[in-house]
């Protein structure tokens, strides 16, 4: 009887929420699908399902996440799964700690420190570590008001480093990067966490260290959690990898670095766009954009455009697409060279903006556009198996949508081939979004074949 309660009550708030939100039970359960599918989990609720739920019966697996974020989505505030009425193990405190963009950067390095170790020595003890996209909006108001504050300071470009521990942990920077580029993120993550848990926070954590240089380490701590941020997204832990990438904000409005500051906020971006929450993305993308409009550095502020186009294109908004990616195009041109430009962004080039304008002509399903961008990519990055993966599905994509399914499967399998030596979330997601759009062609002997060789990396299809 007291579960039959339990499941009652659980019903009637989720029936509340819903009631409050406005929405139908079929637009609930399209959402939670839509939301579960950019996570890999593959869900068909209709809206009988929802009617279930409201009955009492209780979602399997992390369905309760995708209720709780779509609610959030709809209501325009924060919603739990418990506000929903599924109760769960609890949140381990540092979880809920490390979303949060404090005050005191004493205890930024506090949280980063226990978090960093637990995820290493202790994975299991995290927990489920849920992506939550109304958790983003105070870190950007914190960060804004930094902003504001610091603008008499001037931009600042990175310093040099001068020897000592800066240059190690620059040294490191730079392997790791190497290894990300070859491998993937999600073969190099664990190291990453490691080191700077167990060996750069301490060194911040020393109050005896020269201005000039703890500003220098502030700042290499930010970059090395924004690269924690990235590796964990490639490693499909999106949850971690928003809590890494909000610390390492911190961290750089400590080290005052505009360029780096407005780099995490275009990872934020494109994590958010990618997850299905594109007006976050856009939100995100302005908040770097303002950043970074002052701290000169053009390529750092065409990323940031093409984040925001990104984030456009996913909404169906062609004419601001359009005009972001002009802007995009313009700060590439305005830029005077890569040893001009601050070391966190010399990696970019008119490739990278190659590759994400054919994402976006991608969305807004301009296949003639997509497939010339995304040829010029594939051709441009053949060094880097990961934007080479994800290119050559943004090609086959386009050609499906010009009815070229023999080339389209052709170049999928070229993408899928490349994947098997690439530990990366990000070249995944690109491919499933192709393999979601061959419904209607399920039937044919290419497509059956395709998907069987696709499911061991993919995943079972929708």
């Amino acid at each position: 009887m007291n579960g039959d309660t339990g499941a009652s009550r659980a019903g009637a708030a989720l029936q509340r929420l819903i009631a409050e939100a406005g929405c139908s039970n079929a637009k609930l359960a399209g959402r939670v699908n839509d939301l579960g599918a950019r996570q890999g989990v593959l869900t068909r609720y209709t809206k009988a399902s929802v009617t279930h739920w409201v009955q009492g019966m209780v979602p399997r697996g992390r369905a309760p996440e995708f209720i709780a974020a779509a609610l959030s989505e709809f209501l325009g505030r924060a919603v739990t799964p418990a506000d929903a009425g599924y109760t769960s193990e609890p949140e381990k405190p540092v979880v809920s700690r490390a979303i949060a963009y404090r005050d005191d950067v004493g205890e930024t390095l506090h949280t980063l420190a226990e978090f960093g170790s637990t995820d290493v020595s202790r994975r299991s003890l995290l927990g489920a570590v849920p992506f939550l996209a109304a958790g983003l909006l105070d870190p950007q108001r914190k960060w804004l008001l930094w902003l504001l504050e610091d603008e008499d300071r001037g931009a600042r470009l990175a310093a040099v480093a001068d020897g000592g521990p800066v240059e190690q942990v620059q040294a490191m920077i730079g392997m790791f990067d190497e290894m990300d580029n070859r491998f993937g993120g999600g073969s190099v993550r664990a190291s990453i966490v490691q080191y700077l848990s167990s060996t750069v926070v301490p060194m911040l954590q020393r109050l005896d260290t020269p201005a000039g240089q703890r500003r220098q380490l502030f700042t290499a701590g930010a970059k090395l959690a924004a690269m924690a941020g990235w590796s964990s997204y490639d490693s499909a832990e999106y949850g971690l990898a928003q809590r890494y990438m909000v610390q390492g904000l911190r961290l750089c409005a400590e080290g005052g670095d505009r360029v780096l500051g407005g780099q995490i906020l275009a990872g934020l971006s494109h994590l958010s766009t990618s997850l299905g929450h594109p007006g976050e993305g856009v939100a995100l993308a302005r908040a770097g954009i303002a950043t970074a409009r002052s701290a000169g550095s053009p390529m750092g502020l065409m990323r940031l455009h093409a984040m925001a186009a990104r984030g456009y294109a996913a909404l169906g908004r062609a004419r601001e697409t359009t005009a972001a990616l002009k802007n995009a195009d313009g700060a590439l041109n305005a830029s005077r060279g890569v040893e001009q430009e601050s070391p966190w962004v010399r990696f970019l080039d008119h490739h990278y903006l190659e590759a994400e304008s054919a994402l976006c002509h991608r969305d807004l399903g301009e296949a003639a556009a997509t497939e010339r961008l995304a040829s010029a990519s594939v051709t441009a990055n053949a060094d880097r198996r990961r934007r080479q993966a994800i290119s050559r599905s943004v090609l086959a994509t386009s050609q499906l949508q010009q009815a070229r399914l023999d080339e389209a499967l052709t170049s999928a399998g070229h993408a899928l081939d490349q994947l098997g030596g690439v530990h990366s979330e990000r070249s995944v997601q690109a491919l499933r979004d192709f393999r979601a759009r061959l419904g209607a062609h399920r039937g044919e002997p290419l497509v059956r074949e395709f998907e069987r060789r696709a499911l061991p990396v993919l995943g079972p299809a929708a």
